[in-house]
């Protein structure tokens, strides 16, 4: 299975980096690949590093501007020219999409995501890696927008929510044994 992974790029501390190391040696043992924004440098490199040490595959896409942090020995590497091709580049080489902690850029990518599944434009799996707690919030404001009509689908349809990485990866499985 191709799991994109929308993720932060900045140096984390060890509450956020042993849980991505984790679910990232779980892709690599399982034969899977990442697919990712190609970074090397923070949590990004933290997680490429996990999965190609425990034998995963890494496709990264970068963007233009951020070229020069690419990942240098990724099995495929692709330069979109901005943000809005590589989401869709990372949207189209995926099966599913697992989001992990991140700032600004993590969650737009995972709204984007959320909206083209919400309208029927893709129909893959979407976790959210609730790391720590990290989406708790975002969680409850979800659960709010279902349950005053904002949501037309049910939220269990939408996005899952996995408090670790066992989890994640089993739902994926799951699912990619009932397609």
């Amino acid at each position: 299975m191709k799991i994109c992974v929308f993720l932060s790029a900045a140096d984390l501390d060890d509450r956020y980096t042993r849980p991505a190391r984790e679910f990232a040696e779980l892709i690599g043992r399982g034969g899977h690949t990442l697919v990712w924004g190609g970074s090397e440098s923070g949590l990004m490199k933290v997680v490429a590093d996990g999965v190609q040490e425990a034998g995963g595959r890494l496709v990264g896409v970068s963007v233009d501007f951020l070229a020069a942090k690419a990942r240098a020995d990724a099995d495929e590497m692709v330069i979109a020219r901005d943000l809005a091709e590589r989401k869709a580049l990372l949207l189209e080489k995926a099966d599913a999409i697992v989001i992990m902690v991140g700032g600004t850029g993590t969650l737009d990518e995972a709204t984007e995501i959320l909206e083209l599944k919400k309208h029927g434009k893709h129909d893959k799996p979407v976790v959210l890696l609730n790391t720590e707690g990290f989406y708790d919030g975002l969680r409850q404001q979800f659960q709010r927008m279902e349950d005053e009509g904002f949501l037309p689908i049910p939220l269990t349809d939408l996005v899952f929510f996995a408090k670790d990485g066992v989890g994640a990866l089993a739902h994926l499985e799951e699912w990619s044994g009932l397609q």
